[in-house]
């Protein structure tokens, strides 16, 4: 396990990310420019997308591959469940229902280091864990309308008569109009629609975009953690978002927990370590794309500061630096 920590800290990637966060955190001038942090963004998507259709189409859906999927929905719904109802009774249930759905929610990102860390192993993985990724931002988003509508609900029982009466009270969005938001986000068309190109080209498609998907793929996930990084290290040194003592402690416990939910059922339904580490990557990570642009809308009582500090400042670095090598090392144990 320590071995495996040491081998992922000295990945040039990682390390890149490690760079970025020092650099923010002396307040460098560095920054990478929005339109090539997007660019970077729609790479890595795309070359996940046409990776795991292709995969998809070589080896088809598998009955383990069924039952991966349906794990992930499994967790993408009992995540926000339990994590609303614990931080609910302590802190803004507006807060709680939005840091609830990010950690509901997955880090394509983190699952795109996890793949290479993986390949750098040769631990295989099926590419229907892609179709799990996909399928996992929904549910979590569905819970985040859910929870926010029934608190509403409450708030709306408890000061009756003054807040009806306010013009400037927010109509919060349907859960139809929150679901259009989500399924139409351009970052999840283009994943879902480059799963489905993958798919369709099989393995001549793989063949004719492997210097696109593999060649370059390594550098630009340097590039791109980099600019992560930055991101990191200046939110710390800036302190953009005061973060609450029991929020610190969730988005560094949660994600172990929910690893090791998601686990204990890759072992139970018999997933192979690649697939039960990517799961548990899956469960444990937290959105800081999608979730947080529709939550914003759907939530606006929420603040954002917090939930996409957590995500992205707090979960994220620790996911890339500790979680990952500790996953790997719990499956290998295990299914040893």
């Amino acid at each position: 396990m320590l071995s495996s920590a040491a081998s992922n800290l000295l990945d040039p990637a990682v390390l890149f990310f490690v760079l970025g966060t020092a650099i923010g955190l002396l307040r460098s001038n560095l920054e990478i420019p929005p339109a090539i942090a997007k660019f970077l963004t729609l790479y890595l998507l795309m070359a996940l997308g046409l990776k795991g259709g292709a995969a998809l189409a070589a080896g088809g859906l598998p009955a383990e591959g069924v039952l991966a999927i349906g794990a992930a929905m499994v967790m993408a719904t009992l995540v926000p469940a339990y994590g609303f109802f614990i931080l609910s009774r302590r802190i803004n249930p507006f807060d709680s229902a939005a840091v609830a759905a990010t950690y509901g929610s997955i880090s394509a990102v983190t699952f795109i280091t996890t793949q290479q860390f993986l390949s750098v192993k040769g631990i295989d993985f099926g590419g229907y864990m892609t179709v799990a990724m996909v399928l996992m931002e929904t549910p979590a988003i569905l819970m985040a309308v859910i929870l926010a509508t029934a608190v509403r609900a409450r708030q709306a029982v408890l000061h009756s008569s003054s807040e009806h009466d306010d013009d400037e009270v927010f109509k919060p969005l349907s859960v139809r109009e929150v679901l259009q938001e989500a399924l139409t986000d351009g970052a999840q068309l283009l994943l879902i629609g480059s799963l489905i190109i993958g798919y369709l080209s099989g393995t001549d498609g793989k063949t004719e975009m492997l210097p696109f998907t593999s060649g370059i793929f390594k550098g630009m996930l340097a590039f791109f953690l980099l600019e992560m990084g930055l991101l990191v290290g200046k939110q710390i040194s800036e302190g953009q978002a005061k973060i609450d003592k029991e929020l610190f402690v969730f988005a560094f416990l949660s994600p172990p927990i929910n690893a090791s939910i998601a686990l204990v059922a890759a072992y139970v339904i018999g997933l192979n370590v690649g697939d039960a580490v990517l799961l548990a990557v899956l469960s444990s990570s937290a959105s800081y794309i999608v979730v947080p642009a529709v939550v914003r809308y759907a939530i606006p009582e929420a603040r954002p500061g917090v939930y996409f500090t957590m995500a992205l400042g707090l979960t994220f670095p620790f996911n890339i630096l500790v979680g990952i090598p500790l996953y790997y090392g719990v499956a290998r144990y295990f299914w040893s």
